[in-house]
C-alpha cells in the first residue's frame, strides 16, 4: 500500500493550525534558516526588509557573504559553530544595507546536525540592558562622587547591624567582629575602585569559589537592610570555580540584594531567593573585536516584589535611572559596570505568572 506523500516542512501545519512557512512569515524579527553548508534555506519577510533583498536572492546564498561581520580585528568565526550563541551589539554589513549594529541569536536545530536558526535584531538589546553612555567630564566626576557616597552606605549598614547584634551577644564566637573588620577593609578597597569607575579597564580576576562570597553578602544583608526578609539559597553543589574579582562580586551581590529588599518594602510575605546553576553552551559575543565569551556560571537573585516600572526598563542599568522616590539610580549602574569588568553579563526579567523578578548574572568559568 502506498501512503500519502509527506508534506514539505514549510507546508506542514501544527495540529491543524498555521504551517511552518506561515509561522516564519509572522515572526516579528528577521529570521534565517541555515543549512549545514552555511547556505540560507529560508528567510522571512522581516529578513527581506532588513537585508534590503528579495527572498529569492537571499535563499541559496552563503550566510557569511550575506551577513558580513564588519568589525576589524574580530577573532571569532560566528558562522561555523553548532553551539547556541548570542552576539550583542556587533557591527555587520547586512545584505545591501550599510553597516549597522545588531544583536545576532544563533540556535542549533535539535536532531538536525548543522542546521541553525538565526534571528537578527536591528535595534540592539544590549543597549537596553547594559549600555551606558558618557555625558561629559563634569557629570562623570559628579556621578562618581555620588556613587561613592551611595555605595559606602551598603557596607556601613552591615557594620551597624553587626555591631547592634554584638551588643546583645557578648558571648559570641567572634564571627560578627570579623565581619566588621572585613567590611572596613572592603570600604577602603571600594574607595580606591570608585576612582576608576569611569574607565574601561578590567578588574584583576582570578579563579575563585563564588559561594563564600555570595554567603558573605547574604550575611551582611541579613544583619542589616534585609533583617526582616527571608533569604533562601538554592545552590548547585557541582559548580566549578569562576573567573572573578572577589570584592567586586560581593559588591554586585550586595547591590542586587539591597535592590530586592527595597522592592519588598510593602510586600506582606517578602522573600529573596539566591540560586546558582551551570548553563551549558551559553555564549555571549560582544563588539570591539573581543570575540566570544562562554558564560556558564549563573547567579540568580529573585524576589517577589512588584518588579521594575515599565517606563525605565529600557534604561534600567544606566546611571541616575530609578523608579524609587528617594533613589539615586546608582546601584544597578555599578552592578552592570562591575559584572562587565569581570567579562560577564547581567540581565533583568519578570515572570508574570509567578509574580517574581529576577536579576541574572552570567560569569566566565575559570580555565585550567
Amino acid at each position: 500500500m502506498i501512503g500519502s506523500p509527506v508534506p514539505a516542512p514549510s507546508q506542514r501545519s501544527i495540529h491543524g493550525g498555521p504551517s511552518l512557512s506561515e509561522l516564519m512569515t509572522a515572526l516579528p524579527v528577521a529570521t534565517l534558516v541555515i543549512r549545514p553548508d552555511n547556505s540560507i534555506a529560508d528567510a522571512n519577510v522581516r529578513a527581506e526588509t532588513l537585508l534590503n533583498m528579495a527572498r529569492s536572492a537571499i535563499v541559496g546564498s552563503d550566510i557569511s557573504r550575506t551577513v558580513r561581520i564588519a568589525e576589524a580585528g574580530t577573532r571569532f568565526d560566528i558562522w561555523h559553530t553548532n553551539k547556541p550563541i548570542a552576539a550583542y551589539d556587533i557591527k555587520v554589513h547586512a545584505g545591501r544595507t550599510a553597516a549597522m549594529e545588531v544583536d545576532l541569536m544563533i540556535a542549533p536545530v535539535i536532531d538536525h546536525e548543522g542546521w541553525r536558526i538565526i534571528s537578527i535584531h536591528a535595534q540592539s538589546q544590549a543597549r537596553k540592558i547594559g549600555h551606558r553612555g558618557t555625558a561629559g567630564g563634569a557629570r562623570s566626576a559628579m556621578g562618581a562622587a555620588a556613587i561613592l557616597a551611595h555605595e559606602i552606605k551598603n557596607p556601613l549598614s552591615g557594620i551597624r547591624g553587626a555591631a547592634q547584634l554584638l551588643e546583645s551577644d557578648s558571648a559570641g564566637d567572634g564571627a560578627l567582629t570579623q565581619l566588621i573588620c572585613n567590611e572596613v577593609d572592603r570600604i577602603a578597597a571600594l574607595i580606591d575602585r570608585m576612582q576608576d569607575f569611569t574607565t574601561e579597564s578590567n578588574l584583576e580576576c582570578r579563579p575563585g569559589n563564588i559561594y563564600p562570597l555570595i554567603d558573605r553578602a547574604a550575611n551582611i544583608a541579613a544583619a542589616g537592610f534585609a533583617s526582616n526578609i527571608r533569604i533562601m539559597k538554592r545552590y548547585d553543589p557541582s559548580l566549578p570555580p569562576a573567573m572573578i574579582n572577589g570584592d567586586a562580586l560581593v559588591q554586585v551581590m550586595l547591590n542586587l540584594l539591597k535592590n530586592a529588599a527595597e522592592a519588598l518594602a510593602h510586600v506582606d510575605k517578602p522573600r529573596i531567593r539566591v540560586e546558582t546553576a551551570f548553563r551549558h553552551g551559553v555564549s555571549v559575543v560582544v563588539g570591539g573585536g573581543k570575540g566570544s565569551a562562554v558564560l556558564p556560571i549563573e547567579i540568580l537573585v529573585i524576589d517577589n516584589g512588584p518588579g521594575v516600572p515599565e517606563h525605565i526598563l529600557d534604561h534600567l542599568f544606566n546611571p541616575f535611572i530609578t523608579g524609587k522616590r528617594d533613589g539615586q539610580g546608582l546601584g544597578l549602574a555599578l552592578v552592570d559596570k562591575l559584572v562587565r569588568d569581570m567579562n560577564g553579563f547581567v540581565q533583568y526579567s519578570r515572570d508574570t505568572e509567578t509574580g517574581e523578578s529576577t536579576f541574572r548574572v552570567l560569569l566566565p568559568m575559570a580555565v585550567g
